[in-house]
């Protein structure tokens, strides 16, 4: 129950280790530190509006924000890349973004008041800096108190600051839907144009859900 609770917080945050974003540097780590803490409350601050739409509004803007959704979206598909038109390209990163916003709705978004979250250690690698974060989960009794590390690995780009992926333990988030989405590829015989219709269907349907979601609440 709790390691659900904890994969939708880190859903919402990215979608998506050792493989940096072309161009990119690290980020000095006093600067990575607050970089991370300060977008950690104001993640906490969002997940506590009541309100879904202005939830949603305020998520999507950190998503795009602070999450290099045209290098995680290149990562996942892999090998393919090379294999689309510019065309299929366009469409592709149009429909991944479309993809990122629609996939972290479909989580419960409220963790209560208890959760928390503290800066551990940061070093900074080659092309990117990594920060170390204890995320305290919500205690089911005064005993029980669970903590779980995440790794968030930041890298920085023209002096703009952005997630390029999420390690829990070895897992590296973006590796985990490049095999997701070599399944998705392989499923349409590799063939580009039929992964794009699949995708959009997928795309849509989440976005139809999700709509569904406001329209409830609007009631």
């Amino acid at each position: 129950m709790k390691r659900n609770l904890f994969l939708q917080l880190i859903i919402c945050l990215l979608l998506f280790g050792t493989i940096t974003a072309a161009s990119a540097a690290p980020v000095p780590s006093q600067e990575a530190a607050l970089w991370a803490e300060t977008r950690g409350n104001a993640l906490l601050k969002a997940f506590s509006e009541p309100d879904l739409e202005k939830k949603y509004q305020t998520l999507d803007k950190m998503l795009l924000d602070y999450v290099d959704l045209e290098y995680i979206s290149r990562f996942v598909i892999g090998k393919y890349w090379r294999q689309m038109t510019p065309a299929q390209k366009a469409k592709y990163q149009a429909l991944f973004k479309r993809y990122a916003l629609a996939l972290y709705k479909g989580f419960p978004l409220s963790f209560g008041e208890n959760l928390k979250f503290r800066i551990g250690r940061v070093f900074p690698e080659q092309n990117y800096t990594t920060v170390r974060t204890i995320i305290s989960l919500p205690r089911q009794s005064a005993e029980n108190q669970t903590e779980i590390t995440v790794e968030f690995l930041l890298s920085q780009k023209q002096k703009q600051i952005k997630i390029i992926d999420l390690k829990l333990g070895e897992s590296s988030l973006i590796l985990s839907y490049r095999s997701r989405f070599y399944e998705m590829v392989s499923q349409a015989d590799d063939d580009m144009e039929w992964f794009l219709e699949d995708f959009e269907m997928i795309t849509l349907s989440s976005e139809k859900s999700n709509e569904l979601k406001l329209q409830k609440q609007n009631r």
